[in-house]
């Protein structure tokens, strides 16, 4: 299937995931603090910008994956070493509602964009609505930004396709440690379940539709 109807601004949607202050920005725990760090120093941030605000112009929804837990921890099972390790060390770590469970302020959301929060797991599918939003909204095609390649990204991915949805991971729009595992996830676990576009090559098809 060709780029530009893969991403057609009548199906596509934009997935941004987990660009969360406490997770890469000014208030990320010790245990994503590197890779809030790799993100300053690739630009995701403004890359992630151009992507969604293309998005918007051409009437494309943007939607926010976030990772956010409630008090006590209620509805969150913490059965892997990353969980352990986050909110063993900070029990209020992305707390709903908390400053840290904020989009980054540079991708702040706009007033038609979806924000949708998960409290357990490693997908933003896994016992959410998730596939409801999306559907309701029409998507048939994911265009994934974000972080991190080593789970979110990654499972977002697989679980889209698992579930009949099309999926392209926009490759200078993600991010994941360390940089040389990331580049070989984008080539030989991401590019088999879908396309690999640059912001530019998204963001140029975008544009010509809303012109």
């Amino acid at each position: 299937m060709e780029l530009a109807e893969l991403v057609d601004p009548s199906q596509a949607a934009v997935v941004v995931s987990e660009m969360q202050r406490g997770v890469v920005g000014d208030l990320a725990s010790p245990a994503t603090r590197e890779l809030g760090d790799a993100v300053r120093a690739a630009g995701l941030i403004g890359q992630l910008a151009t992507l969604t605000a293309a998005a918007r112009r051409a009437g494309v929804p943007v939607v926010h994956a976030t990772l956010q837990f409630r008090p006590r921890h209620v509805g969150t099972r913490i059965n892997t070493p990353l969980m352990a390790v986050t909110l063993g060390r900070d029990p209020g770590y992305l707390r709903a509602g908390s400053p840290a469970a904020e989009i980054v302020p540079e991708l702040a959301p706009g007033p038609d964009d979806v924000v949708h929060a998960r409290h357990h797991g490693m997908s933003a599918f896994a016992g959410t609505d998730f596939d409801m939003v999306l559907r309701s909204l029409d998507v048939r095609t994911l265009v994934i930004g974000g972080v991190s390649l080593n789970e979110a990204v990654l499972g977002m991915a697989v679980e889209a396709v698992n579930l009949g949805y099309r999926v392209a991971v926009v490759r200078d729009a993600v991010l994941g440690l360390p940089l040389s595992f990331a580049q070989d996830l984008l080539r030989y676990a991401i590019a088999l379940l879908g396309a690999t576009p640059t912001v530019a090559e998204v963001a140029a098809l975008w544009t010509k539709d809303s012109a």
